[in-house]
């Protein structure tokens, strides 16, 4: 029987965590499905891992980064319904299921959307905030703040492949900008089952943050509203909070990298900042009331998001 759900699990360089992720794609109770391990170059033992599988498909390509691994995995599937599985992530029991199930009671959507939770890098439970149940109009809620991961997307494959995939030019938030293209053009649906467990590394946050910072900011810039725009439209690129989250972070990982002496890096960082601000009125004018405080008043407010 043809699959009706396809897993893709893009994999580079981390063999380390493939077993459990191919495992908890197998162990799924939603059938026909298929998995496919996405190879993208990688020299450690992706290849002999997915090879341990006889039920798993491995498509091998010279690296090319994500975008162009999840898109090799799309054009190498045969599901009417696809989920992306990155290699360090894993999905829930019952998570394909509801996915499907959504997908199928709403065939006007373009992907299914639940919840996902938190583990660390050796699979125990991490803390994870409860999102609150989007509804209404979702393009606006995710030019406002992206809330959806990878794991928790089941994607009607017809809705990837009218947008064009994911996009080979970004190298950072390329499932933000595939959200938003698809939402800009076709309704989507929140489920709100808990379907996925994402993993978090230590660290891994402060060296990416300036990219991250970069990248969402570059993405976000084609959603920019029209004068045809709606009100909410205009409040959200306003606001654009993941943009005023990753500002958050490169600032801390400034004064990080200051407090440890390391001034190049601090300074780096923050020429990043400043380089970028203008780019968000909103959160330049927080900034500034900060460093005011901090000259005038002596002490720094609790947070410039949080203003």
């Amino acid at each position: 029987m043809a699959p009706r759900v396809s897993v893709i699990i893009p994999c580079y360089q981390q063999a380390h965590f493939l077993t459990d992720s191919i495992e908890s794609a197998l162990g799924q109770s939603y059938h026909p499905l298929e998995v496919i391990v996405v190879d993208d170059g990688a020299t450690d033992p992706t290849a002999e891992v997915a090879a341990s599988y006889p039920k798993v498909r491995c498509v091998r390509q010279r690296n090319q980064g994500l975008s162009a691994a999840r898109n090799a995995g799309l054009r190498a599937s045969h599901g009417e319904y696809i989920v992306f599985l990155d290699a360090d992530d894993r999905l829930l029991p019952g998570g394909v299921e509801a996915g499907a199930a959504a997908l199928d009671a709403h065939p006007e959507a373009a992907f299914a959307v639940g919840r996902h939770r938190r583990i660390n890098v050796d699979g125990g439970p991490l803390p994870t905030g409860l999102r609150s149940r989007v509804h209404g109009d979702y393009y606006v809620s995710l030019v406002r703040r992206c809330w959806i991961t990878v794991p928790e997307v089941m994607y009607r494959r017809t809705a990837v492949i009218a947008v064009g995939g994911f996009d080979t030019r970004l190298r950072c938030c390329e499932d933000y900008d595939l959200f938003l293209r698809i939402t800009r053009r076709f309704p989507i649906v929140d489920h709100y089952v808990e379907v996925a467990e994402y993993r978090q590394h230590p660290g891994s946050l402060s060296r990416k943050a300036e990219n991250m910072l970069v990248s969402t900011l570059a993405v976000l810039a084609q959603h920019r509203p029209t004068a045809a725009s709606t009100l909410a439209h205009r409040l959200a690129w306003r606001h654009r909070e993941n943009v005023v989250w990753y500002f958050d972070r490169v600032i801390e990982a400034a004064a990080i990298d200051r407090e440890n002496g390391r001034w190049l890096s601090a300074a780096r960082r923050l020429m990043v900042v400043a380089r970028h601000l203008p780019r968000h009125p909103v959160y330049a004018r927080r900034l500034a009331r900060f460093v005011l405080a901090r000259v005038f008043v002596g002490r720094w407010p609790a947070r410039a998001s949080s203003m």
